[in-house]
């Protein structure tokens, strides 16, 4: 994880992936291009692994909770993980140049980020909440809870996004809070947009907001993503299939709850991040595989 000095420019620093800006491929000129790669390619791909898991399931094989570390679809997954083998480190190093809070207390109204600004951001004014639990339903207080998100048109406040879609003044897109002593947790945000990145010709990112919570000390960070329920773009996203099976995947989608919804003021959508466990919710720590657990 890259290590910053503060929060906030370390949920930016997050943003800084292939995600938004894929590695370029040089050409020579007397090289012929290769196939332009479609929607449908990058589906029949995704089909035949998610077949072939299916079959693997009927003869009995166990499900597997957590993304492949080597996702065909998902182009660049093989320059995304280690090679070798995790080795540890000095704890007191990193800590030098890890992020701090800042120079005060998180406060209240850095969890509403329709407020951050002179004027009110453009979108679909949301409430995120929900609970941090452990494997077995305990509630995980005091954990420093941040997100990051593209605004209403599907972009993000970052140089490297230059995806043309309107930048939004009144919208940062960072947030953050402390959970509460029943591990709770609340943002007030704007529903965020699909936009293209360029995995493959007319690739779109489901609708999504990055969650990065830390334990007792900064070298305890987990990343993970939260989606909307029934988005269409869930079965041609690599990133969101690269979770073969569909329960895991389901765990990473919030669901809406009318309860939550504020009257003529936002919708409310409900998402518990369960940190271990069977049922817990992935995180890209756990890409690292089962030495992931221990880092």
């Amino acid at each position: 994880m890259p290590q910053e000095q503060t929060a906030q420019v370390t949920t930016a620093k997050a943003l800084e992936s292939e995600e938004l800006v894929p590695p370029a491929e040089a050409h020579a000129a007397h090289v012929s291009p290769k196939k332009v790669e479609t929607q449908a390619d990058l589906s029949a791909e995704m089909k035949g692994i998610s077949d072939r898991y299916a079959e693997a399931l009927n003869n009995g094989r166990g499900p597997e909770t957590m993304p492949r570390l080597d996702y065909a679809p998902y182009r660049s997954s093989i320059l995304r993980h280690p090679t070798k083998s995790l080795h540890h480190a000095d704890p007191e190093t990193i800590e030098l140049y890890s992020p701090a809070f800042g120079h005060q207390d998180v406060h209240a109204l850095e969890s509403d980020l329709t407020i951050q600004h002179n004027g009110e951001p453009q979108g679909e004014r949301i409430i995120v909440a929900g609970r941090v639990l452990d494997g077995d339903g305990r509630p995980v207080a005091g954990q420093l809870v941040e997100i990051w998100q593209a605004n209403a048109a599907g972009r993000y406040i970052h140089k490297r996004d230059q995806h043309p879609a309107p930048l939004d003044p009144n919208f940062t897109g960072v947030g953050r809070c402390i959970t509460g002593d029943d591990g709770s947790y609340s943002f007030t945000t704007i529903k965020p947009g699909a936009y293209p990145w360029k995995n493959h010709l007319n690739a779109w990112r489901p609708a999504h907001i990055h969650f990065s919570m830390f334990g007792s000390e900064f070298t305890q960070r987990i990343v993970t993503q939260m989606y909307f329920p029934g988005d269409q773009l869930f079965p041609l996203d690599p990133i969101y299939q690269s979770i073969v099976d569909q329960d895991a995947r389901d765990r990473l989608v919030a669901e809406y709850d009318h309860e939550l919804t504020s009257p003529e003021w936002a919708l409310g959508y409900k998402w518990d991040i369960i940190l271990t466990g069977s049922k817990r919710t992935w995180t890209e720590n756990e890409a690292y595989g089962d030495a992931g657990d221990e880092e």
